[in-house]
């Protein structure tokens, strides 16, 4: 079964609906600044979060840092301007987040805040966070079962 499967089994989410954001250009929907206070609200929550665990995931990165990295990202895969790739390299998100530890555990906390942060940032529409929910959701799977796979061929 590929990693995709595995995504769309894991998360609920078809790929097809994990793929709707490629059918509107949220960055020209929403703007830069839309992503930054979503990012902003996303990390805001990570970083106080009460499990030590799952803060710790974060702990090789600073607040600033991880808030940059995410919405060059999210910038550039819905629609705006290479900001990570000029920056960074190709997004590469199963090796790029190789180091993390993580699990379905942690998958299920990202996602949690993440939907807390899409609800607190109004400038983002009905629409838009269903698109951008959906992706994030099958993403978060879709990386909990590269890492798995990383690990086995590391085991081996």
């Amino acid at each position: 079964m590929s990693l995709q499967e595995q995504a769309t089994r894991r998360s609920g989410v078809k790929q097809d609906d994990a793929f709707k954001i490629d059918e509107v250009n949220l960055f020209q929907r929403l703007g830069l600044d839309t992503f930054i206070k979503l990012s902003t609200n996303f990390y805001a929550r990570v970083y106080d979060d009460d499990q030590e665990w799952f803060r710790k995931i974060f702990s090789s990165s600073t607040k600033e840092d991880a808030i940059r990295n995410q919405y060059e990202f999210f910038v550039q895969r819905m629609g705006g301007p290479p900001l990570y790739s000029q920056r960074k390299g190709h997004p590469a998100l199963i090796g790029r987040h190789g180091p993390f530890t993580f699990d379905e555990q942690g998958a299920v906390r990202w996602l949690e805040h993440m939907q807390a942060a899409l609800n607190d940032t109004p400038e983002i529409d009905a629409d838009s966070k269903k698109r951008m929910f959906d992706f994030f959701k099958h993403t978060a799977y879709f990386l909990v079962a590269g890492k798995e796979l990383m690990n086995r061929r590391n085991a081996m």
